[in-house]
């Protein structure tokens, strides 16, 4: 008999409630469906659960390894959402997750030598951020009715690539919604500015800003922190939330993919219960891996989490010296969703390390000096969970060519900085000797130039001619959603600078 995912969820059902709490220390708690409506707290702070992670099990682990991954997500899921319906989460899920929308599983997992790589970008963007952004809606959408909003929200997006896509292709046409993706101009690649320029909806906008991904993040959230606009917005029945990963609805549904992986391992017996694995995570403003810590707080059975960065080496340079500096000069680089210098969810490890306080103080630092410091103990507690690594731009092609050349895997320009980041961790003192779970983020056709280089072929002017060659080249078959592209229509060419970015509201 089929397992019933309903009846799991009854026998384990949490007794106690999760409320949030804003990492600044302002006071107020709130449900989940309301900090995934607000996205940001009044005082500028990110939203975490007030005291504990939900736990796992061993055998509730076992027990979650007879489900597909939608099932799993609504699970997990509800022990984050007490105040959602089950019902409702398992809908959502299994609605987000389709194999219509993925192509079949929604997070498989591949083996390349002895590692594993969970490959996230089989969603309708190419790209892990669908993992979050194809249920995100549907959890705003019902956090509206459970919490009795009578405005409509006005979801603000940063991006540095993937997370404008995903959010545009999941909440287009979602009613009482509407959108507006701000990216940097020159600082994503061409195929990501014609999948945001020539998006379909009634209700999205898409702006290109003269400037990089930490001008467009902190415009962002300065329009949030603006009083007077949020008044004015009121007025009009409107309020502001988010889509980036400072919000908490973007988040946890990423917390789902690495419990589910280690289900799957699991279920293929390439892991024992309770066995521990190291988790390698190619991260720029720390979310993906911070859903990663999230799931070890969780009792996952994991060892390090390794931070894998590119050229933009603020994050490896924090666990390795403590010391945090965005005062450095900035590269655009082949893996263009990294290239960011103010992490956001640093925040939250900031505060589940060190209390409110602390975070707010560093955050404070950061904002006055553009620096701040972690003392020694602070340092230690970072480190006892974390390792940090970093590519250049050359060990990065380097990467792509010698997994292709070796395994017949083609990755991406992000997925090769995790890939030798891993080589350097499994070189290190710091390796634990357990199997490494790869976080792999994006299709190689997203950065199919790049990818071309890094295999030794001449690049075509046109990067459509290049996604053309790259499959010619490999054989790698292209995703639909990609193929299609070149002919779609440019809806969107304004662009701005970051000090205009509110008087396109």
């Amino acid at each position: 008999m089929k397992p019933d995912i309903k009846e799991l969820y009854r026998l384990h059902r949490l007794a106690l409630d999760v409320r949030y709490v804003s990492t600044r220390g302002e006071g107020k708690k709130h449900s989940a469906a309301e900090v995934i409506k607000k996205g940001l707290a009044d005082d500028g702070g990110l939203f975490v659960p007030e005291r504990f992670f939900p736990l796992l099990t061993e055998d509730l682990l076992e027990e979650l390894c007879g489900f597909d991954y939608a099932d799993r997500a609504a699970f997990i899921l509800s022990r984050f959402l007490p105040d959602y319906k089950f019902a409702d989460l398992l809908d959502a899920a299994r609605a987000a997750y389709s194999a219509e929308k993925f192509g079949g599983p929604a997070a498989p997992i591949a083996r390349v030598g002895s590692d594993y790589l969970l490959e996230l970008w089989h969603g309708p963007t190419s790209a892990f951020k669908d993992m979050a952004l194809q249920i995100m809606p549907r959890l705003l959408s019902l956090a509206l009715d459970i919490t009795g909003e009578c405005r409509d929200a006005y979801i603000l997006v940063a991006t540095s690539g993937d997370t404008g896509k995903a959010a545009l292709e999941g909440y287009r046409d979602v009613p009482r919604v509407k959108i507006k993706v701000f990216y940097p101009v020159n600082g994503v690649s061409n195929i990501q500015k014609k999948q945001m320029s020539s998006q379909t909806g009634e209700n999205v906008d898409v702006v290109a800003i003269n400037g990089n991904f930490d001008d467009a993040q902190t415009g962002v959230k300065r329009i949030f922190s603006d009083e007077n606009c949020r008044f004015e917005l009121a007025q009009k029945g409107w309020f502001f939330s988010s889509a980036n990963s400072i919000n908490w609805g973007r988040l946890v549904p990423q917390i789902v993919y690495y419990i589910s992986a280690y289900c799957d391992l699991l279920k293929e017996k390439q892991i024992k219960p309770g066995e521990k694995i190291d988790i390698v995570v190619p991260t720029g403003n720390f979310g993906n891996i911070f859903a990663a810590y999230a799931a070890k707080q969780m009792l996952l059975p994991v060892g390090r989490l390794v931070c894998a960065s590119n050229r933009n080496d603020v994050l490896a340079d924090f666990i390795n010296t403590g010391v945090y500096d965005k005062r450095r000069e900035f590269f655009t680089t082949v893996s263009p969703s990294m290239d960011i210098l103010v992490s956001s969810n640093l925040e939250r490890l900031l505060y589940w390390k060190f209390g409110a306080p602390a975070a707010a103080g560093f955050m404070k630092e950061l904002a006055q000096n553009g620096f701040y410091k972690l003392n020694g103990d602070q340092l230690a507690a970072v480190q006892s969970d974390f390792s940090g690594f970093s590519c250049t731009e050359e060990e990065t092609k380097a990467v792509i060519a010698a997994t292709f050349k070796k395994y017949g895997y083609l990755c991406d320009t992000h997925t090769a900085v995790a890939l030798g980041c891993a080589e350097k961790y499994r070189a290190s003192a710091e390796y634990t000797g357990g199997k490494l779970l790869i976080a792999s983020t994006a299709s190689p056709y997203k950065f199919a130039p790049a990818v071309l280089s890094a295999l030794g072929e001449p690049v075509p002017a046109d990067d459509f001619a290049a996604l053309d060659k790259l499959h010619e080249v490999t054989k790698v078959p292209v995703p639909g959603n990609l193929a299609g592209l070149k002919d779609a229509p440019v809806r969107f060419t304004e662009t701005v600078g970051p000090a205009d970015m509110q008087k396109t509201l």
